[in-house]
């Protein structure tokens, strides 16, 4: 027995102690290669599948390094089927390869011929394939190398992309240096991105990512195409880059439902080339529109599926995905993995923070109970609107206001997901609202009031949830939110993790319903955090907050 920190279990689950000496090394060592599924106080699990072993091939990781991290730091024998397991695994990815024959254009090349007439025999590569070249080489219709990637993925075969890109056209862009460097963590983001071509890259909200982002740029010195989610974060990305590299405000163009401007650096709404007309995309031939260098996508993990569509046919270019996590809610993280390219860079939310480049958290729940009139309302509820009526429970209104009054002076976010309940909150707490309606000229005015202090609470709706660059919001109070979604949970905390000017503590509420499926989303909602290394404290409305709180007439 070795008395390692790690326990590897048959089920490719692997526990790691983390009060044991060595348990920092050893989590250094897995975190390429094991995707972390919940951390707790004392012991964290973390499970080995095949896209997290395919992505930490695809940056350069090999089998024997991973075998070697299981049995050094195992306690116990390692089973050997695992480890069996382990290097098969490993050794699917690479075995076909796509590459550019000068003879022949694109090409499916397999290592391994017989897998080549494997996948070959396969119908869901129909129409993908031309003819066979020799006994390893078959023709690729130029067309389609993200779905020939996307099919081949789902086989189980998943292809080296070999093909190259095309630097597409030039434009010269530099970092500014007056009085910033990047942080170490975004040059090492940048370098991983830039060695495997494409990819993505994983970062806390408030870590910098935008400057990842401008240093690809400025290495990759070509026009770019920035996808966000919106015209308020597009504008925050227009001004970061003119703050923070050589281009000016007449290179960077918008592409919004209020604009149409086509520049060496365009930055589109994934809205604007989402909307139809007569069935049509009609936005979506901005992708050829120039020959970009690099195409960015902020808040990758939120791609629509139109999106991920076009995205199959943008192969040659380089891709940048930036996402503070890669859980979809729709589990097409392969689809990531193939159209945008593997995880180049990860880095876990607690070590930016131990860093100083994100604030502290504190994470609280508080349960209210419910009325007898509300407790009747929910139990004769059907099924699917329960969670509107116990998540917009008016029994809520009288807590959120005691919470803001427990921190007097700090700037506030109130978020939730319906839009009554938002008004009704807005109204009690004498707080202006965000929402989708509210036009962009208004809603940067009341984020601009909110930045410089004069406007201390803010009730924000799902737009909440996307890139909004608030950094001296300590306090976020959630209401409701998109049943059990984890991106929802991570992308709310993030909006209070931007680092305080005197380094003070966030903090982040979630008042949920007691005896309702509020409760049950809340703890859904909470495991990614968790698996950052976040507690959650629960509290009871009453306790924690005073005497028994007035009911709301």
């Amino acid at each position: 027995m070795s008395g390692g920190p790690l326990i590897v279990q048959s089920d490719k689950t692997l526990l790691l102690e983390v009060d044991h000496p060595d348990a920092q090394a050893c989590r250094m060592a897995i975190a390429p290669f094991a995707e972390l599924e919940r951390s707790p106080e004392h012991v964290h699990t973390y499970r080995l599948t095949p896209l997290g072993l395919w992505n930490s091939r695809a940056a350069g990781h090999d089998a024997e390094s991973v075998v070697d991290a299981l049995i050094k730091f195992s306690r116990y024998p390692v089973p050997h089927a695992l480890l069996v397991d382990v290097a098969e695994t490993m050794d699917r990815y690479g075995r076909l390869q796509l590459l550019n024959d000068p003879v022949h254009g694109l090409v499916l090349r397999g290592l391994d011929r017989i897998v080549l007439i494997e996948v070959a025999k396969s119908k869901k590569l129909a129409g993908m394939l031309g003819s066979r070249i020799d006994d390893e080489t078959i023709a690729v219709h130029g067309s389609e190398r993200g779905r020939l990637k996307q099919a081949l993925l789902k086989l189980g075969w998943p292809a080296e992309d070999l093909a190259g890109y095309v630097d597409g056209e030039a434009h010269e862009i530099e970092l500014a240096q007056d009085g910033w460097t990047l942080r170490s963590y975004q040059q090492e983001a940048v370098d991983g991105f830039w060695a495997g071509g494409s990819g993505v890259v994983v970062l806390p909200c408030g870590a910098g990512k935008t400057l990842v982002g401008a240093a690809a740029m400025a290495t990759a010195k070509a026009t770019t195409l920035i996808l966000v989610t919106n015209t308020v974060a597009g504008r925050q990305w227009k001004r970061e880059l003119i703050a923070r590299t050589s281009l000016t405000e007449d290179e960077i163009g918008e592409y919004s439902g209020e604009r149409k401007e086509i520049r060496p650096v365009t930055i589109a709404t994934y809205q604007v080339l989402t909307s139809r007309r007569g069935g049509a995309f009609t936005h979506l031939d901005l992708f050829g529109a120039r020959d970009w260098g690099l195409v960015i996508y902020d808040e990758v993990h939120l791609l629509p599926a139109p999106i991920f569509r076009f995205t199959a046919d943008l192969q040659a270019r380089r891709r940048l995905g930036l996402t503070a996590t890669l859980v979809r809610e729709d589990g097409r993280e392969g689809d990531v993995f193939s159209l945008i390219g593997p995880k180049r860079y990860d880095a876990p939310w607690k070590d930016i923070e131990a860093q100083g480049w994100i604030a502290p958290a504190e994470c609280v729940e508080v349960r209210v109970t419910l009325t007898d009139a509300e407790r009747m309302a929910y139990a004769v509820t059907d099924a699917e609107n329960r969670y509107r009526v116990a998540a917009t429970a008016r029994t809520k209104l009288p807590v959120v206001k005691a919470l803001v009054h427990r921190h007097p002076g700090e700037q506030v976010l109130v978020i939730g997901g319906f839009l009554d309940q938002l008004h009704e909150l807005g109204d009690y707490l004498d707080a202006p609202i965000v929402e989708g309606s509210t036009t962009n000229k208004e809603r940067e005015r009341l984020f601009d009031a909110f930045r410089d202090g004069s406007l201390r609470t803010l009730v924000l709706s799902k737009v909440g949830n996307f890139s909004i660059d608030l950094p001296e919001a300590a306090v976020a109070i959630q209401v409701s939110g998109t049943f059990g979604s984890r991106q929802e949970e991570a992308q709310r905390l993030g909006r209070v993790l931007r680092p305080k000017g005197d380094g003070r503590q966030a903090h982040f509420y979630t008042v949920v319903s007691r005896d309702t499926i509020d409760t049950e989303y809340a703890a859904h909602r909470q495991r990614f955090l968790a698996e950052q290394g976040y507690a959650y404290t629960i509290v009871d409305a009453d306790d924690v907050l005073g005497p028994p709180l007035p009911q709301v007439e």
